[in-house]
């Protein structure tokens, strides 16, 4: 009897997972009543590109066969771009420029389709962002080095400093005026910090202006607006020479001889000249005494004096430099050695432009910077009042030069 339920039931259970199977299986079929599902390969390797209302997408393609094409979507699928797939080499770069974006942060969604329309799986490019003109307007020029702008170098030639750039930089167009008057245009790279300038025309601006990317791999370069004023530039102008003359002042030095005249003091001699190929004062002025001429025209910023002195002995090594633009009421009345000629002088308006103090034998030339208080200054006067073997009346000089800062 035992044996009876135990197969009625057996029969029962069997008949129960028929049923099920018989189901299920309608069901599956019905799910599959399209096909079966199919998935095509995805990409790999997604990257992008910056650039300016655009960006790009690289990727390596799928090994698939099957796939046909690739689809791009963004701007939550309102837009796209159609991709043919030429390549099923994994090793190959796939690149896509999507243009005409907006300046904004985007996702971008990337399809494998067969030839069928079936589709792989999304591959995801997220927080894209697109660069342009906001992003231009918050770049700044490279910044120049503030506590050293500039080196004059000796032979006229002008080195701009700046400080380390961002590493984002590209370069810094550098456009100055040559000595032809001719606007050049120089490129300092993010690799250097200084440029040198072998034709600056002294006196004329220098203009600056950087580019950048907004990141490795960009696909445009984006400068600064507008260029930046990079700062003044001083350089030292020779005086020309050609146009000094001498002048006399009451109570003024005279010369040793005629031959000995202070115009030997701008005859292109070099070095410490010997006698009488120098200026050589007489024996009558006692010491201090002084001298005066003409620099031949108005120098708006007279900065620089070099003094070489003679060969051999009576070299100033004290002397005071005097200027002023004009000798309208400018004659003192008292002699150099007199201890008001100082403040006579300032009262007829000379400025003071050095004491010069020299610890030399006063032989080899000498360049000291003048300060000329803001003021134009024509006509000069060396005032005398030692010299190194301590001769009380007689001085001698070679050769004097002298700079305007321009």
């Amino acid at each position: 009897m035992k044996n009876i339920y135990k197969i009625s039931g057996l029969l029962l259970l069997l008949v129960i997972v028929i049923i099920s199977c018989t189901k299920d299986d309608i069901a599956f079929k019905d799910y599959l009543k399209n096909g079966e599902i199919v998935y095509p390969g995805k990409v790999d390797n997604v990257t992008t590109k910056p650039g300016n209302l655009r960006t790009a997408l690289w990727w390596n393609p799928s090994p698939d066969p099957s796939v046909s094409k690739y689809v791009i979507y963004w701007n939550n699928n309102l837009d796209s771009v159609v991709v043919s797939a030429t390549s099923h080499n994994t090793s190959d770069v796939i690149k896509v420029v999507i243009p005409s974006l907006k300046e904004y942060t985007y996702t971008f969604t990337i399809y494998s389709y067969d030839a069928k329309g079936n589709r792989s799986i999304p591959i995801a490019a997220n927080n894209v962002r697109v660069f342009g003109p906001l992003y231009q307007s918050g770049l700044l020029n490279r910044p120049f080095n503030a506590t050293n702008p500039y080196v004059v170098n000796s032979n006229g030639s002008v080195q701009l400093n700046f400080d380390t750039p961002d590493t984002i930089n590209v370069n810094t167009i550098i456009r100055y005026t040559n000595t032809s008057g001719a606007s050049i245009d120089k490129t300092l790279l993010p690799t250097e910090n200084n440029i040198t300038l072998t034709d600056y025309k002294a006196g004329t601006d220098i203009l600056y202006k950087s580019s950048y990317i907004p990141g490795q791999g960009s696909l445009d370069v984006f400068t600064v607006t507008d260029f930046s004023t990079f700062p003044k530039i001083f350089t030292y102008v020779l005086c020309d020479r050609s146009l000094f003359r001498e002048v006399r002042l009451p109570n003024d030095v005279n010369t040793y001889e005629s031959g000995t005249s202070i115009s030997k003091l701008w005859d292109g001699s070099v070095g410490p000249q010997g006698y009488p190929n120098i200026f050589h004062s007489d024996g009558s002025g006692g010491m201090p005494h002084v001298l005066t001429f003409d620099l031949g025209k108005v120098y708006s910023n007279l900065a620089r004096i070099e003094e070489t002195g003679r060969d051999c002995c009576n070299n100033p090594d004290q002397f005071e430099v005097w200027g002023i633009a004009d000798l309208t009421n400018a004659t003192t009345t008292l002699r150099a050695n007199n201890s008001g000629w100082a403040n006579e002088s300032i009262a007829k308006g000379w400025t003071l432009l050095k004491d010069v103090v020299r610890s030399d034998d006063g032989k080899n030339a000498i360049t000291v910077d003048l300060d000329n208080q803001g003021k134009p200054i024509r006509y000069i006067r060396i005032r005398i009042k030692h010299v190194t073997t301590g001769d009380g009346n007689y001085s001698n000089m070679s050769e004097l030069r002298f700079w305007n800062k321009q």
